[in-house]
């Protein structure tokens, strides 16, 4: 037997256990409305670059993280005390106050709290080195106005911020909600480390945009672990979160520029609510060209209107989908009355979202839905593979034009709703309707060369394969455990739905390939399941 190099060695050695519920089920007739938007998302085009996405995207403000001890105020901190050296702050009690921009270093242990409210057009920089707040009555650090806020880890130091289990104010609009809480934009750097526990609900909060360029950062929050109003930039450093809701967030709802999460580099290890806790959630864009994400626990994996992946590596495990293009819940979709054909899944509605895979390497474990668009999807480079058991969801579930013109897709999971590329994907792809458990030897081959083989993780009853060698119209054999199956590349198997050249509606026919055509929806379409 001719064999060409194994495209991926093992589901197994790379797959974890995911827990779930149902999202969507198909073969029957659906409509599909929402409510008002109040949302200005910008959708993306399929096949939606790195660059082109970050184009519709504000700049993320990096500020500098360097600082020098000369001329910098210090200040001491001493149980429910702290002295000051220099100018720009006050300490009376348990409370530093800072009101003038420049550099502040921390150092020591602080029962009590550091609020910074300086002038809007500021720069105030906190060096934290050594330092340890613990706060019984709000946030460890409190920056309540400034024009930006920057907060260095010393080179080598340990730190550490804890706030109260409850606040005096939790109504007002503005009012602190986190460990670590900033109205300004905040940028977080630096070569030591910080230890961040939110008790009351968030770790670390912005009201505007936040940015991680450094820093061993380790984060447990009752609600939400790190959020960014206007958006999450994070370019280097290594980050862990725990939190009960979502591990991170952005979720600026009125601006078509803003609401984005954008990971460029660093190591990042996510746990997420498995109840309603997203991985990453973004009201806009999640934008990842490097580093490693790996997601450990989640409700949802990555949730955005835009997923774009460009390089990097990301692990995802999920209890309900692992991917899932959907628009934010202040916002509309498209009524679709679109009808499934024999055999085939309900036309959904369609939103203006779109995932976009050129690069990387994306493994997605789920009980839900493995890789979900209520929009379109495009694969054109990258590795991406679905792990997803569970009734009623599939490896695979798009609403609009699915296409795939590079790259490797291995689709593993549930045969309730197969879905597969569009018929008229440049590259070709294989569905089977074949089952096994955990532990079953999968290849698909041509002739006698084998152009994949993989090791399935959990139980399954339909796969998706589309790589190099795989041409449209042409028969290929899907083997599990050596029992061959014969199929037809570019034809959903019976059932299956073959995905649609205008999105939408896609009834499979019985044996044959599926299709069909369906209203595309407005800008920030669709809600949220």
């Amino acid at each position: 037997m001719n064999r060409t190099p194994r495209i991926l060695g093992s589901l197994a050695a790379l797959a974890t256990t995911a827990v779930l519920a149902a999202c969507t089920t198909g073969g029957v007739q659906g409509t599909t409305s929402g409510s008002t938007s109040k949302s200005t998302a910008t959708a993306l085009a399929a096949n939606v670059t790195v660059e082109q996405a970050r184009a519709s995207n504000a700049t993320p403000d990096a500020a500098d993280t360097s600082w020098s001890e000369s001329g910098a105020t210090v200040i001491t901190l001493n149980g429910t005390s702290a002295t000051v050296s220099g100018s720009g702050a006050t300490a009376s009690g348990s409370t530093v106050t800072i009101t003038a921009g420049g550099t502040y270093v921390l150092s020591g242990t602080f029962e009590g709290q550091v609020i910074v409210n300086s002038a809007s057009s500021d720069e105030v920089k906190l060096v934290l080195k050594g330092a340890t707040i613990t706060s019984s009555t709000g946030a460890a650090i409190a920056i309540t106005d400034a024009g930006e806020a920057v907060v260095v880890l010393a080179d080598g130091t340990t730190n550490s911020l804890t706030d109260a289990k409850t606040y005096a104010d939790t109504t007002s609009e503005d009012a602190p909600n986190a460990a670590l809480f900033s109205m300004a934009d905040l940028t977080i750097g630096g070569g030591g480390s910080l230890t961040v526990t939110g008790q009351y609900n968030d770790g670390i909060a912005s009201k505007d945009g936040l940015v991680i360029s450094g820093g061993t950062i380790t984060v447990k929050a009752a609600d939400d672990g790190i959020r960014g109003k206007d958006h999450i930039a994070i370019t280097a450093g290594t980050i862990s979160v725990d939190a009960g809701g979502d591990a991170l967030k952005s979720d600026n709802t009125k601006d078509a520029d803003s609401g984005f999460v954008d990971i460029s580099g660093g190591t990042i290890i996510l746990a997420a609510g498995t109840k309603a806790g997203d991985g990453i959630d973004a009201q806009n864009d999640i934008i990842v060209s490097d580093g490693k994400l790996t997601v450990t626990q989640s409700y949802e994996g990555i949730e955005a209107l835009n997923i774009v992946i460009g390089g990097g590596t990301i692990e995802v495990t999920s209890s309900d989908d692992g991917l899932n293009v959907s628009a934010g819940k202040d916002s509309t979709t498209t009524t679709n009355n679109a009808q499934g054909g024999p055999g085939g899944g309900a036309g959904d509605a369609v939103i203006d979202g779109t995932a976009s895979i050129s690069g990387g390497t994306l493994i997605l474990h789920s009980n839900g839905d493995g890789f979900d668009s209520n929009g379109t999807a495009s694969i054109s480079g990258g590795t991406v593979i679905v792990d997803q058991v569970g009734g009623g969801n599939g490896a695979l579930d798009v609403n609009g034009a699915f296409t795939i013109t590079g790259g490797t897709l291995i689709a593993v999971g549930s045969s309730s709703m197969p879905v597969a590329p569009a018929t008229s994907s440049a590259q070709g792809w294989v569905m089977a309707a074949v089952s096994g458990q955990g532990g079953s030897k999968i290849q698909v081959l041509s002739g006698t060369t084998v152009l994949a083989e993989f090791t399935a993780t959990r139980e399954f009853g339909n796969i998706v394969y589309s790589g190099t060698g795989i041409s449209s119209g042409q028969q290929y054999s899907v083997t599990v455990n050596g029992t061959a199956t014969t199929v037809t590349a570019n034809v959903a198997t019976a059932g299956g739905m073959g995905g649609s050249m205008g999105g939408g509606q896609a009834g499979g026919q019985p044996g044959g390939q599926a299709g069909g055509q369906a209203q595309g929806g407005r800008p920030g379409g669709g809600t949220r399941p």
